[in-house]
């Protein structure tokens, strides 16, 4: 018995796109007849429109060209320190910019639904604000682009049509291993975090090319995923070698208080026994003791950049800001869990 077909499927904003030879984001700015797109580029997104009989959501782009400039924020963060500086730098620039936010929540470091993703794009957001690690989420940027929507990511590295505001996070993860040594530490751990994001294998290489630049330091690497649960683990892994390490650097403050707390629990002093540093310089690097020495990521001004952005990109300000990889400047911040090692 024959199969009863299903109904086609539609043509995409993605469709349009590949048949002119250009990107979603192109096409969108097209659509709603905005700057930034060159006479030729125009004509051919437009002959591409016509041949495919795209048909672009009416209301939606009513939405979208109304005078209320509505952001949607997309997060799912272990990081509780992380989050809270994230969403107070969005709160402050949008509200600056007399914007709108429209909050969606992933659970557990995962994406939120596809269908939660395609009710924000349905409620009329003129663009999205993507937080670590979702900036990198082929799932997220695969309904996104296929909506059309402008998009900003905080923390990831050069993702094609996305605003990318992010710190060297190579070079900062560098100079904070080349301080430990400085301080004479020749055994060394180190934390990374989520797999699935950039800056976690960008720290790493940081961490790396330090160590190679000296002869004689031994190194120990321990998987995590930047929530405080994953340090306690990768704590006790790297603390339970048969010769541990006298320094651990972890990849955010979160898995670095964790690393603290296990070294309470073994009644290990910190700093005297065993050094930690962390990453972010959020309120997790104060509220414990010793407080940590951490790389400062200025998780509140990224945010406000990246809105920033975005509304200029929404506003049609060209590709220069579609193609943007802004990367901020970082710091050392120097607490009391650092002191050189014993002997």
């Amino acid at each position: 018995m024959a199969r009863k077909a299903g109904p086609a499927r539609s043509t995409t904003i993605v469709d349009v796109a590949a048949q002119a030879g250009v990107s979603p984001m192109t096409v969108s700015r097209v659509i709603n007849d905005r700057t930034g797109v060159g006479a030729e580029t125009r004509a051919a997104v437009q002959e591409a429109i016509r041949a495919l009989g795209y048909r672009p959501n009416v209301a939606a782009r009513s939405l979208v060209m109304s005078a209320e400039l509505r952001i949607g924020v997309v997060y799912s963060n272990p990081s509780a320190a992380f989050m809270s500086d994230f969403l107070t730098g969005v709160f402050e620039e949008a509200s600056a910019r007399g914007a709108r936010l429209v909050l969606l929540k992933g659970e557990g470091g995962r994406p939120p639904a596809e269908d939660a993703l395609r009710d924000l794009i349905a409620s009329g957001v003129s663009g999205v604000i993507l937080t670590p690690p979702l900036g990198e989420s082929p799932a997220v940027l695969r309904v996104l682009r296929e909506a059309g929507l402008p998009m900003a990511s905080v923390g990831a590295h050069q993702v094609a049509d996305t605003i990318c505001v992010r710190i060297d996070d190579r070079k900062a993860a560098y100079e904070m291993t080349r301080e430990l040594i400085a301080l004479g530490h020749r055994r060394l751990g180190f934390i990374v975090g989520n797999p699935d994001q950039a800056a976690s294998a960008e720290r790493l290489a940081g961490f790396h090319a330090a160590v190679r630049e000296v002869d004689g330091v031994q190194t120990a690497v321990a998987q995590g995923d930047f929530s405080y649960a994953s340090g306690l683990v990768a704590g006790e892994q790297l603390l339970d070698a048969p010769v541990p390490p006298t320094a651990i650097f972890a990849s955010n403050d979160d898995m670095a208080a964790a690393i603290v707390s296990v070294a309470h629990r073994r009644q290990l002093d910190v700093p005297g026994e065993l050094t930690v540093v962390g990453f972010d310089d959020t309120t997790a690097a104060v509220m414990l003791w010793p407080p940590l020495t951490t790389v400062h990521q200025p998780v509140r001004r990224l945010a406000a950049e990246a809105l920033g952005l975005l509304a200029t990109e929404i506003a049609g300000g060209g590709d220069a800001v579609e193609r943007a990889d802004r990367v901020l400047a970082h710091g050392m911040v120097r607490r009391q869990s650092t002191a050189a090692p014993r002997g």
